[in-house]
């Protein structure tokens, strides 16, 4: 029986890229000149760093532009609430989504469920399995997922036949 998975995975490689060519372009501006503004990735986020809130501002609109150069889907990002530093600093953190979460897994089930098609879908762990008897109808769900879920960055992964 032909199955495929819906996932929600950023591709990690290109992320740290991006923010090493943030770092560097970040480094080389006149406008940050003598500020300590940087960006920070450890394995499960992001975190902006910047003297005042522009350029808070201006730092992240500089890492979302190298992740959209890099092919890194910018909502795979959520962002956090601006904190206060010692000083007139500020940082931000922005959190790297991993799985789809379970509010969006039950959409994307109820989603499929609701288009009449013959195929069935259940959550396991942070993916939906799909299922269905013809190829045929796993991409007219694969379709249907594209046009109608748009919050998330959603993957197809282990089309099996």
């Amino acid at each position: 029986m032909p199955t495929f998975d819906v996932v929600c995975k950023p591709n990690l490689v290109e992320l740290r890229n991006a923010v090493d060519q943030a770092n560097k372009e970040i480094g080389t501006r006149f406008d940050f000149k003598g500020s300590s503004a940087k960006v920070e990735q450890t394995e499960k986020d992001v975190t902006i760093y910047a003297d005042n809130d522009f350029q808070l501002g201006q730092v992240l609109d500089v890492l979302l532009g190298k992740m959209t150069r890099r092919g890194v889907d910018v909502r795979f990002l959520d962002h956090g609430k601006v904190e206060k530093m010692g000083g007139d600093k500020v940082k931000q953190p922005l959190t790297v989504r991993n799985g789809v979460p379970q509010e969006s897994a039950k959409k994307i089930v109820a989603q499929i469920k609701g288009s009449k098609l013959k195929v069935q879908a259940s959550i396991q762990g942070d993916t939906v399995r799909v299922q269905g008897a013809k190829r045929d109808e796993l991409q007219a769900a694969i379709a249907l997922l594209k046009k109608e879920i748009s919050d998330l960055p959603l993957g197809f992964e282990n089309f099996r036949e």
